[in-house]
């Protein structure tokens, strides 16, 4: 039973006492004065979005030009994912590896149950039921987020199918990720969040920032999920998911991984050049691919996500029309400017830059101000039904086959346009080495490569070096091995200009790796890889030179030799989890260089 001054009311939405055992189990530590069930309808979205505007939490934006979108501001000292702050909790150490903060698991629900405790006291408790993925499909997961926000019941209707629908997929069942939580006081210093794979729970404490406390996101979908998927045999991956069509009717699937700020949103909605009429990119994904082994031997894989959690600066009619499309109607922003017109504004945005704007603390901002108007972080949340690119099986039970998967980090030299791995051990090694180069003002130099191993360095929620080897295992399985490649748009002249012009023209090197995958070209073999055969590039209107297109696919052998002993350290790092398979590739590519 609950406690006598906190009720869980019953719903026709289920009876399932696994649920409502933990429920009354959470209310009695987190003490809420009420306790709300989410069902995901219209009327529901429509009275939660009136209770956030009345409370100050959202405020509407122009509803003649972005009609049912708002913006919410969040505390300053609360913008972005706090890695040092997140923890995966594991019986033993080792099972969460170097690379992520660890805490035991009982000394984590000790130290935030004494948070929780009373947290929610003159607060009202949302319970969020969700499902990760298509309804009905065997890829799919189940979660219900206990939450004192309102901004994230609004935010997870929106990410997740998220109500009704997701209790009557749960059944009776007691399979389902446990989510609690709650904001707290925003103090830094009481800011947790913490996975226990184990147990399939999520308690995250201190924070309101989309990135800790949407939960089905990175939380479920990649830290729990690769979790899951190494127990279960299947694939939880930072990667986007897009299908290509070409003028004959023909579609190919891929999936890819990049790190942040190497245009993975761009890519999934990508907008192929004027030369590739008839061709046709649909999104199926933008940041997460669940990955099984179909009955067919092939690799298939699903987006868990329903919606888009952006970053928007940057974001226009040039880099990325589709994402701009998508954000038009029924979207939550968070830490945007404002014009004096009531409009979502941030740089990068089309136009001129307005001469007064208030600014992502709703403070005054005038043009030429030394502090950026929108925060760099701030978000967009737009349902996918927006996009005008998206893929009709976005929705399919049984996912889309993978052909290809590409792995792209940021590199201003050493890494080629384009390398298809010579196998899948070779491939999975490309992604594991994968990185990118910080910036000035992130370091105080420039050009030192974070490893960030198929961009799920922050997001995997066990060990890497056994992860590396769950990647190495799914060979045996999968008999349709998708080809893997790699990809660099940001290789630099001697001027230090991009030598690739990238957004819509990373088609032309898609359809160089399409054709690999259907046997269409030849490659030439380099002691790295296959590459383009002179004249396989499609580069037909492409202000381009001979001279540069060669700089931009070049593999110069000195770069080499540097990129594989920064390999070694990272591999070190790893102690006795590092594959062997892995080391080998990388001994045996050191041979052919020294060869």
């Amino acid at each position: 039973m609950a406690a006598p001054d906190v009720t869980v009311p019953k719903t026709s939405m289920t009876s399932n006492p696994h649920l409502m055992k933990w429920i009354e189990d959470c209310a009695r530590l987190a003490k809420p004065d009420r306790i709300v069930w989410c069902d995901g309808s219209e009327a529901e979205k429509e009275r939660l979005t009136k209770e956030a505007v009345d409370a100050g939490i959202l405020m509407p934006l122009n509803q003649q030009k972005w009609p049912g979108c708002y913006l919410h501001r969040s505390n300053p000292n609360d913008v972005a994912r706090v890695e040092h702050l997140t923890f995966i909790c594991t019986p033993n150490k080792v099972d969460a590896g170097p690379t992520n903060n660890w805490m035991d698991p009982d000394e984590a629900y000790t130290k935030l149950a004494n948070h929780f405790d009373g947290s929610m006291k003159g607060r009202t408790m949302y319970v969020v039921p969700y499902v990760m993925g298509p309804i009905g499909s065997p890829f799919s997961k189940i979660g219900v987020e206990l939450t004192d926000s309102i901004y994230v019941a609004l935010n997870m209707r929106i990410m997740a199918r998220m109500g009704r629908q997701a209790l009557e997929m749960l059944g009776s069942s007691n399979d389902f990720n446990r989510g609690l939580h709650c904001t707290g006081d925003i103090n830094p210093e009481r800011r947790f969040i913490c996975h226990f794979p184990q147990d399939n729970t999520i308690w995250s404490f201190g924070s309101g920032y989309g990135g800790n406390v949407l939960l089905g996101k990175k939380c479920l979908a990649l830290r729990i999920g690769s979790y899951l998927g190494r127990e279960e045999g299947w694939l939880a991956e930072h990667m986007l998911i897009l299908g290509v069509t070409s003028p004959q009717g023909e579609t190919t699937y891929v999936a890819a991984a990049f790190p942040s700020a190497c245009g993975k949103t761009n890519f999934a909605m990508m907008i192929p050049p004027k030369e590739y009429t008839g061709w046709k990119i649909e999104t199926v994904g933008d940041d997460i691919a669940w990955m099984r082994v179909g009955p067919d031997g092939q690799l298939y894989a699903i987006n868990p996500e329903a919606g888009y959690f952006g970053v928007v600066p940057g974001t226009n009619n040039k880099t990325n029309p589709n994402a701009m499309a998508s954000i038009r109607k029924d979207t939550i922003f968070t830490n945007v400017a404002v014009t004096e017109d009531g409009e979502p504004w941030w740089e990068g945005k089309d136009g001129e830059v307005p001469e007064r704007l208030t600014d992502w603390q709703g403070r005054p901002w005038v043009k030429g101000s030394a502090e950026k108007a929108a925060h760099p972080n701030s978000r967009f949340t737009a349902p996918a039904a927006n996009n005008p690119a998206l893929s009709p099986k976005v929705n399919d039970p049984q996912g889309v086959p993978i052909s290809a998967i590409i792995f792209g980090g940021r590199r201003s030299n050493t890494v080629p346009l384009v390398l298809q791995a010579f196998n899948w051990t070779h491939g999975v090694f490309l992604g594991a080495t994968m990185g990118s180069e910080t910036t000035a003002a992130a370091t105080g130099k420039v050009g030192v490569v974070r490893r960030d191993p198929m961009a799920m360095l922050p997001f995997c929620g066990y060990n890497m070096g056994d992860y590396f080897q769950h990647w190495l295992d799914m060979q045996k399985s999968i008999d349709k091995l998708p080809k893997i490649f790699q990809v660099n748009w940001f290789r630099q002249d001697s001027n230090g200009k991009f030598i690739w012009p990238g957004f819509g023209d990373n088609m032309r090197v898609l359809k160089w790796v399409l054709d690999r995958v259907a046997g269409r070209v030849a490659g030439k073999e380099t002691l790295l890889g296959w590459v383009p055969k002179q004249g396989d590039l499609d580069v037909r209107g492409l202000d381009i030179s001979k001279e540069a297109l060669a700089e931009a696919t070049s593999i110069k052998e000195e770069e080499w030799k540097t990129e594989l002993k920064s390999q070694e350290t990272f591999f070190e790092q790893l102690g006795s989890k590092a594959p062997e398979a892995l080391l080998l590739q990388r001994k045996l590519l050191l041979a052919r260089l020294e060869g």
